[in-house]
């Protein structure tokens, strides 16, 4: 049974495969935009900001290295890199996307709305993001396959060769340290 691509896989097929890109991109967009508009309160700056982002990693997937971190970290690395610039220079760097030939974009009402409702939302995505990123491996893996991908505990074992009673403990662990982690993080956030 094949295994589902992981973050990491995507990476490190686009240098063969730019395809496997927009499976990353699919991925990560909504969080990614999410993460720009709370910081800059602007949908088509985040919206500049996101597509510069995702130009450079497409950029610098070659250069992606696993052993030292998951594929999100790397993404919100050269996000906050990204952001910062912006905020020193107080415009937009769009070298990465007009080394791609990619257009400017355009943004209608109805998509500034949307990428505004981003910002909005309860979840504070890019606190989960770290979250799940700071978890072991196995247990990121496990819960990416039984909650992401929705897919059956003895099919998640058969693919990493284990019982599913290992599967369920990573993914119960995972869930244990996730609560403890965004608990943690809400507490520092109260006044």
């Amino acid at each position: 049974m094949a295994t589902v691509p992981s973050d990491d896989g995507w990476l490190r097929a686009t240098p063969v495969d730019p395809d496997r890109f927009a499976a990353f991109y699919r991925a990560h967009v909504r969080e990614l935009l999410a993460f720009f508009v709370r910081r800059t309160g602007d949908p088509e700056v985040a919206a500049d900001l996101t597509a510069e982002t995702f130009a450079a990693a497409l950029e610098g997937a070659r250069r992606f290295d696993p052993t030292s971190g998951p594929a999100v970290a790397w993404l919100f690395g050269i996000a906050r890199h990204k952001l910062a610039r912006a905020a020193r220079r107080g415009v937009v760097d769009d070298r990465a996307r007009r080394r791609l030939a990619m257009r400017p974009i355009v943004l209608e009402d109805a998509a500034l709305d949307r990428i505004e409702a981003l910002a909005s939302l309860d979840v504070r995505v890019e606190v989960l993001a770290e979250a799940v990123a700071r978890l072991p491996a196995e247990q990121r893996e496990a819960l990416a396959a039984r909650v992401v991908d929705e897919r059956e505990y003895h099919e998640i074992a058969a693919s990493i060769r284990c019982s599913p009673s290992v599967v369920r403990k990573r993914v119960s662990r995972g869930l244990a340290r996730l609560r403890a982690s965004l608990r943690s993080e809400l507490e520092e956030d109260e006044p």
